[in-house]
């Protein structure tokens, strides 16, 4: 594994819980902002949070002599960037923002150096527009909390060079987290479908169907439940695609538009691809394995509300 510089400029929460992770599995790391002063108090605030985390059993015993000796405030953005190699840009989610702190990156760093944004909405291309050698750019979202949320999107924009995106698959890994590769597209996959569920929980408590609360409680107690194991595809392939079609037949009858079939499922149904009962749909789970994965399924879910139970309710009331 190679040992990498990394300069993350912008030092807030999620640019620090960044810091700290990037530096627990190895690398140097320079933290920059607006300025020097904002950047080591953002410091003494990281290494406060490693500290309050090892007390609490999140971190390593050794996390906070690890993070001081592989992250260092740095007096400008100038001084961060220079001779790292991998620079990951973490500002406010204003493009005018960002732009501004791409060309200083561009300007100051080496001139093959990768650049990610940890954007959660802006277009890559659109901030690309402010990178010189843009095929060194990506976007590398990470989610809040850093240090504790195990998935990252990867988003390259046409001209992202394939070399540099695997560099930061390679980065990204050597931190334990899971990378995921996603088009350019507005809200990308995570907050495309977050704000999804969000919009339709919305509807729900403003036509008078359920209170926020109860949403919340259906939510985590059922689908919600299933995620951390399975993804939507891998849910609907156990259900049956049958079943989801009749299922959106059922909402079309008051929602024709909004619950319209997915041309997608109609084709599987209509060529008799079901899920994992027919042994094909949308992820191909060979049927002989059916029984092997409502085992695991199984044991997930009873290890999961083992752990909910253990931890107890959320402090929300």
């Amino acid at each position: 594994m190679t040992a990498h510089t990394i300069a993350v400029v912008g030092s807030g929460y999620m640019g620090g819980g960044i810091a700290q992770v990037l530096a627990l599995s190895g690398a140097t790391v320079r933290i920059a902002d607006i300025s020097e002063e904002i950047a080591r108090k953002n410091y003494d605030r990281l290494i406060a949070e490693a500290e309050q985390f090892v007390a609490d059993g999140l971190f390593p015993a050794d996390a906070v002599e690890r993070i001081r000796a592989n992250v260092s405030p740095a007096a400008s953005i100038e001084e961060a960037v220079t001779g790292a190699d991998f620079i990951e840009e973490a500002v406010p989610e204003k493009i005018e923002i960002k732009h501004e702190t791409l060309r200083r990156i561009s300007a100051a760093a080496s001139p093959d150096a990768i650049i990610g944004s940890n954007t959660s909405t802006i277009l890559i291309g659109s901030l690309a527009e402010a990178v010189t050698n843009p095929e060194r750019f990506l976007g590398v979202h990470f989610s809040n909390p850093a240090p504790f949320i195990p998935g990252v999107e990867l988003i390259p924009h046409e001209t992202t060079a394939d070399a540099a995106i695997a560099t930061v698959e390679e980065i990204v890994a050597a931190t334990g987290k899971e990378t995921a590769r996603v088009k350019d597209s507005t809200g990308f996959v995570l907050n495309r479908l977050q704000y999804a569920l969000f919009h339709e929980a919305t509807q729900l408590v403003e036509e008078g169907v359920a209170t926020a609360e109860d949403i919340d409680t259906i939510v985590r107690t059922t689908f919600g439940f299933r995620l951390p194991v399975f993804g939507p595809f891998a849910i609907a392939d156990m259900a049956g695609l049958d079943v989801y079609s009749f299922c959106y037949a059922s909402l079309q009858t008051r929602w024709p538009e909004r619950f319209a079939t997915p041309d997608s499922l109609k084709e599987l149904v209509d060529a008799g691809k079901f899920g994992t009962k027919s042994g094909a749909g949308y992820l191909d789970v060979p049927a002989d394995r059916t029984p092997e994965l409502i085992a695991y399924r199984n044991k997930a879910y009873v290890a999961i509300k083992q752990l909910m139970d253990e931890l107890g309710p959320a402090p929300i009331h």
